[in-house]
């Protein structure tokens, strides 16, 4: 039996688990969360409440629970860098770890070095501007707005997209009624907020793609490297389709950062050219439906690889479109 463990995963834990048991009745997932109503708690064999702790005592706590409930595979998404960090002794205990080594994983994660390192490799990089002050992000925005139509921004280091913002001078009055807000400001909101405090971290300044986003769901297997590129919009329907170029890119970018776990590589569209914007170094939110429409089971695949199995893979290059849709779980029942 091989004991997994998912600690503090999004949501979409629920449908990777669902991925891992496909053909694999060996296969016990342990999941842990700090909340106790997790809806992938549904899909584990055991479920635990996580504490919440600084950094150092998280990774202190993840390798004395891989130790108490003989975990063999560690897929983690909390503290990723420090786990990455520590990954030795995790593998001193004889637990493989779903994360690349820490040189490469905190590279890839800090988007500027990210950008420095591949900037001679063939992948477009949008132009953009590094400030850490409200005077220079003015100054980025009145350079950038120069040249092009719209002005985005969000810190360095940020996971799905929390401080992600468009400035948007047209967001207030009676037609803002009709657009989506929660990521949208005008400059003067943005600046003032920015002008609270002396100092911020480093924060990306950048011209707005408007044109489709592709998320490429990868993993690299001795069979070669899998792509399932997905175009997202704001609907719900997502496309599946392999662009040779997008293709070509993704395997671009691993001939010089060769990760061995999985990953997301996401790019956007500005006047048909495809810009490299970032990589999550572990499996995206949406996965799922990139793998139900290849027919190819990355997370499954994956942790085969880690104990040793490779197994074979083909992928279905029809292109379709998939969407997904909520259903309510009971996660508890009060006692009557």
């Amino acid at each position: 039996m091989v004991r997994i463990w998912m600690n503090h995963w999004f949501s979409t834990a629920y449908n990777i688990i669902g991925m891992l048991r496909q053909d694999e009745p060996d296969f016990y997932v342990i999941g842990t969360n700090e909340s106790p109503y997790a809806g992938y708690r549904l899909k584990c064999d055991e479920f635990y409440t996580e504490p919440s702790l600084s950094e150092e005592d998280y990774v202190r706590f993840a390798l004395d629970f891989c130790k108490a409930h003989e975990i063999h595979v560690f897929m983690p998404r909390r503290r990723l860098m420090a786990i990455s960090r520590h990954k030795a002794e995790f593998e001193a205990l004889g637990v493989k770890v779903m994360i690349d080594d820490y040189a490469m994983v905190e590279m890839l994660n800090c988007k500027t070095r990210a950008y420095e390192a591949l900037a001679d490799t063939g992948l477009a990089i949008p132009e953009y501007e590094i400030v850490t002050n409200a005077a220079a992000f003015k100054a980025a925005y009145e350079r950038l707005s120069a040249k092009y139509k719209q002005i985005c921004f969000k810190f360095e280091r940020d996971e799905g997209g929390k401080s992600y913002r468009l400035i948007d001078n047209t967001r207030k009055g009676y037609t803002a009624l009709f657009k989506k807000q929660s990521t949208r400001m005008t400059f003067d909101d943005a600046y003032a907020a920015l002008q609270e405090v002396e100092s911020f971290p480093p924060m990306i300044v950048m011209p707005y793609l408007p044109d489709d986003e592709i998320s490429a769901d990868c993993l690299y297997t001795a069979n070669g490297l899998i792509v399932l590129p997905r175009i997202k919009n704001p609907t719900r329907v997502e496309r599946i389709s392999f662009d040779p170029d997008i293709i070509r890119l993704c395997e671009t970018f691993h001939r010089h950062c060769p990760l061995q776990m999985p990953f997301n590589i996401q790019f956007k569209y500005l006047d048909g050219v495809p810009y490299f914007l970032e990589v999550n170094t572990r499996m995206s939110g949406g996965i799922q439906m990139a793998c139900l429409a290849a027919g190819v089971n990355i997370p499954n695949i994956a942790v085969n690889r880690l104990i040793g199995i490779e197994k074979p893979w083909t992928i279905d290059r029809r292109e379709k479109r998939i969407t997904h849709v909520e259903v309510p779980l009971v996660v508890s029942e009060d006692n009557a």
